[in-house]
């Protein structure tokens, strides 16, 4: 491995870390794909506690979800988002984000349909209502749902059931992260801030379009996560009811 090499790796890396996708337009891209420079970079990226996903157009940089120097626990995630508020916010926000991710990796139509037409957040909320209704009653036949998979379901439940049901008016109800539309809005700017989606219409009726970084995510990452999959079995039972509604 010489200097040259490991000086082209790094500028590769913290490239990465810097903008967590190196897309066919960087000079990078090209530099990464040389035996030695790749080599290093997934050296870098497994010492660190990362992890590369190679697309046929884009590099990402993904932090491994433990054993990382840049895996952040609870608080430095409250102090970065000031959406989350407490842990049962967080749990909440991880549902409604699973739920849009199981939406769009339901099929290859939905995957088309969801880049071209987005999902409202009001179509949103009503697919995690619906989601958290069927939960309660599987809650009142069986107590410990969810302990198996270590979910809290009944504090998900219930928070989510006692928050304020928004109306059609978003304008007036943004800016209030305690509403369930501002639960979904808070939900999505963490996607957004990854570089994920896209927001449109943000001050009418919001939607969202998930970006090709994030699909590649979903296949070449979070398809080898036995929870996500595990999750997605969670939610899907009950989307799949849904799904013809979900583009309203």
């Amino acid at each position: 491995m010489n200097a040259e090499a490991i000086k082209k790796a790094s500028a590769v890396y913290f490239s990465l870390l810097k903008d967590k996708v190196i897309d066919e337009n960087s000079e990078h891209f090209q530099t990464y794909f040389d035996p030695e420079v790749r080599q290093t970079v997934l050296l870098l990226a497994d010492e660190s506690g990362t992890y590369i996903i190679e697309a046929p157009k884009r590099i990402q940089l993904v932090v491994q979800p433990t054993g990382s120097v840049f895996a952040t626990n609870f608080t430095h995630m409250k102090e970065k988002h000031r959406q989350i508020e407490t842990k049962k916010h967080f749990h909440l926000i991880s549902v409604v984000i699973m739920s849009f991710l199981a939406t769009i990796d339901r099929n290859q139509a939905a995957k088309i349909r969801t880049k071209r037409e987005g999902i409202s957040y009001y179509a949103l909320e009503r697919e995690v209502n619906d989601l958290m209704m069927n939960w309660d009653s599987i809650l009142k036949a069986k107590p410990t749902f969810g302990e198996e998979e270590r979910i809290d379901m009944k504090e998900v439940v219930t928070t989510w059931k006692y928050m304020e049901v928004d109306s059609d008016d978003y304008g007036v109800k943004k800016g209030n992260r305690r509403t369930r539309i501002g639960l979904i809005a808070s939900s999505m700017r963490l996607l957004e801030t990854e570089g994920l989606i896209v927001i449109l219409d943000r001050d009418d009726i919001p939607k969202v379009i998930p970006k090709q970084e994030l699909f590649e995510r979903i296949e070449y990452l979070y398809h080898d996560y036995d929870r996500y999959e595990m999750f997605k079995k969670l939610i899907t039972a009950e989307e799949d009811e849904h799904a013809e509604n979900l583009f309203d």
